[in-house]
Order: structure tokens, then sequence, then C-alpha cells
């Protein structure tokens, strides 16, 4: 561990080579934006859709309601009726589970859309897209 003076902390292989370094999270938000050029695309691979959760609901659904393939995004005012339809896809699944909650990512804007499937209601909720992040908390959704 560095010490509180030390923002860095080197790393050696058996034979004392210098072989990395680890830095602090302080010095990582102050150096990052300078790196920019010489770091990897930043932006993680599109993972596929939960398809087989999606059919896992759909088999287990249990609501007193049908099915309901319509997805509205309230920030850009992208909507279908049938998400799984549309080509190009408007809206791309990203959660599904059998509790009842599946949310989407609108092609759109890349807003999330959440829809919580309750035994007498589904409730929906939209959550625009940030761009710029809270550099100590680069997750991205």
């Amino acid at each position: 561990m560095p010490d509180k003076d030390n923002n860095i902390t080197e790393l050696f292989d058996q034979k004392g080579n210098l072989i990395g370094a680890l830095i602090t999270a302080e010095l990582w938000t102050k150096i990052k934006p300078s790196l920019k050029e010489y770091l990897p695309n930043q932006e993680p691979p599109e993972k596929p859709e939960p398809m087989a959760d999606w059919e896992i609901l759909r088999d287990y659904w249990d609501f007193p309601y049908p099915v309901d393939m319509d997805v509205k995004c309230d920030h850009c005012g992208n909507q279908t009726d049938n998400w799984q339809e549309d080509e190009p896809r408007k809206f791309k699944l990203t959660v599904a589970n059998i509790g009842g909650l599946v949310s989407y990512k609108c092609c759109k804007c890349k807003s999330r859309i959440s829809k919580r499937h309750f035994k007498d209601e589904i409730t929906t909720e939209t959550t625009p897209y940030q761009e710029s992040k809270d550099a100590n908390k680069e997750a991205c959704y």
C-alpha cells in the first residue's frame, strides 16, 4: 500500500524488474484526462440481450394481466408497441428477472426504462443517460 505521501506504488517481479504501478484514485482522477489518447477505448462492449431471462419470466408469468411488450422513453419520446418486433430495435433489453423487473436501454438517447411488474399494476421509470459521471465512480449502465 502507498503511504499517505506517496500516490504511486511500483510493482516488481521476482527478479526485481519493474512490471507496473498502482496509483491512488485521487491521482488517477487528476491525470486521466491527459492520458486519454494513450488509453484503449473505455467503452465496454455491448452485452447481448438477456433473452433467456425474458423467456423464463414469460414462462412463469402469473400476473393477472397479459405480458406487456410496449415500451416508452419519457426522456426523448421514443416508443413502440412491441419492442421485440422493431427492426432496427428502438429499445434493447438489459435486464429481465422472474421477480418482474424488466429494463431496457433506449437506442435513441441511451436512457434506461425500468418496468416493475406488481400483482395489480406495472410501474415505469425512465432514468436519463448521463454522459459525465463522478470521476471516482465511473460505472455506466
